[in-house]
């Protein structure tokens, strides 16, 4: 749901370390090298925050009597961000990356084998960056190889009334016969066309699965993110609906398109907007729904907030007291009379619970950075629209065939919470075909998984369990399967 605190939520709990742009110009930082020691090379660390790890990659060329560094963080699909300085004196060792105001202070070990530090970005976190002998493969093993089997095509296509322009991939068999098609629909926040989180690209394997089957498949990037124009923060539900249709009237104009079956596939927030969607247009002809909400945003967060505490081990006073903020908070945005009053009516709390939490000189930074970027999140358009919106009434206008698929350690979109709700208001709606799963063992993103927290996401290879993509895969033949 990105960025609720659903796909977002994840996100918004590393910003302080990440912020990273998507697409950052410019040239690598230089400085010449010492004769001894060398920092040419790979050099790999680890951020933590809170319970997320995420992988960031230091790359030092040495060329002729300077050097080059650029970051990649493959957790979060970005590759090359070039330093604007780097220096080596001695054994210390200094980065700045102005683009986000970001810096780092390491101290190279006598073997040269560690560059041991601090990473900087409003707080300041620890980060050791350790040599790598071979370049590392941060490929999953379900990320397809080429050659594909099909036809993959750079598209752009208007969504005419907000005046934007998006951008994605449209994959499919070749053949003279027009065939079934979806469009993917990500979760909250900027979302590239992949769908990229945490070191993992969903959209990417289940295009590649789905288009070999014989569906046409378009997937795009989010307003603001690759090729496509606008900005998804100032954007609401309502907006990416709109979008998402702009995206079925694009697939109604393609001679690979039979344009009776054009159906949405959403993914947590993706699963809210396709029904939004489905239930504005009669062009709709299928849809499903992955780890999608069935009540208020407000109360998914609580439960949110709540099953991932308990898994990280947070104690019952722990969990109220966040309870508690979220509560105030969550009061304040929906009270105030105007973004103005709720920015200060949000921070006078934030104010409060800084005090409680900064106990030490670098925790203090950290949880005031952290707390900076849940403010602007919360602050958004998007989350204002997002708290209050219920799915209920889009949901019982749905008449096309739906399949609703929850998995059953999903502790960001709780199948117990959601999937009755949205059973009974398909059901209260008169919908003749549709069908509600809780698939076993599944997390968010529909992996295997131990306990299903955002902890774990990047330490499973798996990024879609199979028997996840041969259920849709097989719904939809058979929905769109005609004499």
């Amino acid at each position: 749901m990105r960025r609720s605190l659903i796909r977002w939520c994840i996100l918004l709990t590393v910003m302080v370390a990440s912020a990273l742009p998507w697409h950052t110009a410019g040239t690598a930082a230089e400085t010449k090298p010492d004769a001894k020691p060398s920092l040419a090379g790979v050099w790999q660390g680890i951020i933590k925050v809170q319970s997320i790890e995420l992988r960031v990659v230091l790359r030092i060329v040495a060329e002729g009597d300077r050097y080059k560094a650029t970051l990649d963080s493959p957790d979060q699909g970005a590759k090359g961000i070039p330093f604007d300085r780097i220096t080596l004196e001695g054994d210390n060792v200094k980065l700045e990356l102005k683009a986000i105001k970001a810096s780092f202070d390491g101290k190279l070990t006598k073997d040269g084998q560690t560059i041991q530090g601090k990473w900087t970005q409003a707080g300041t976190l620890p980060l050791d960056f350790k040599r790598l002998e071979k370049e590392p493969d941060y490929s999953r093993p379900q990320e397809p190889k080429k050659p594909y089997p099909y036809v993959e095509e750079e598209v752009t296509y208007k969504n005419d009334a907000a005046g934007i322009t998006l951008a994605g991939t449209l994959t499919y068999l070749a053949s003279d016969k027009p065939a079934p098609a979806a469009l993917l629909i990500s979760g909250s926040g900027p979302q590239d066309r992949n769908e990229t989180v945490m070191g993992h690209k969903p959209f990417w394997i289940l295009a590649d699965y789905l288009t070999r089957r014989g569906i046409v498949v378009l997937r795009v990037d989010d307003r603001g993110v690759g090729g496509s124009t606008g900005n998804t923060m100032t954007s609401t539900t309502a907006d990416m609906a709109a979008d998402a249709l702009a995206g079925v009237a694009y697939l109604k104009s393609r001679k690979e398109v039979d344009s009776r079956e054009i159906g949405l596939l959403g993914h947590s927030e993706g699963g809210l907007v396709a029904p939004l969607a489905a239930s504005l247009s009669d062009d709709v002809a299928f849809i499903v729904m992955l780890a999608g909400t069935g009540v208020a945003g407000e109360q998914i967060l609580y439960r949110q907030a709540e099953l991932i505490a308990k898994a990280q081990g947070a104690d019952d006073a722990a969990r109220a007291a966040s309870r508690s903020t979220q509560e105030r908070m969550i009061k304040a945005i929906k009270e105030s009379a105007d973004s103005a009053e709720a920015e200060k009516r949000v921070r006078d709390i934030a104010a409060e619970e800084l005090a409680k939490s900064a106990t030490g000189e670098e925790q203090g930074p950290a949880a005031k950075a952290a707390m900076e970027a849940q403010l602007k999140l919360g602050l958004s358009p998007w989350f204002r629209y997002f708290l209050t919106y219920d799915p209920q009434p889009a949901l019982r206008k749905v008449k096309c065939p739906t399949l609703v698929l929850n998995g059953e350690k999903d502790l960001q979109v709780d199948p117990k919470q959601n999937l009755p709700p949205i059973a009974a208001a398909l059901k209260d709606g008169g919908n003749p075909d549709f069908e509600v799963r809780e698939l076993a063992g599944l997390n968010h993103l529909l992996q295997h998984c131990q306990t299903g927290s955002p902890s774990e996401y990047s330490k499973i290879d798996e990024t879609l369990a199979p028997e996840a993509l041969e259920i849709i895969g097989d719904w939809i033949a058979s929905k769109t399967a005609r004499p």
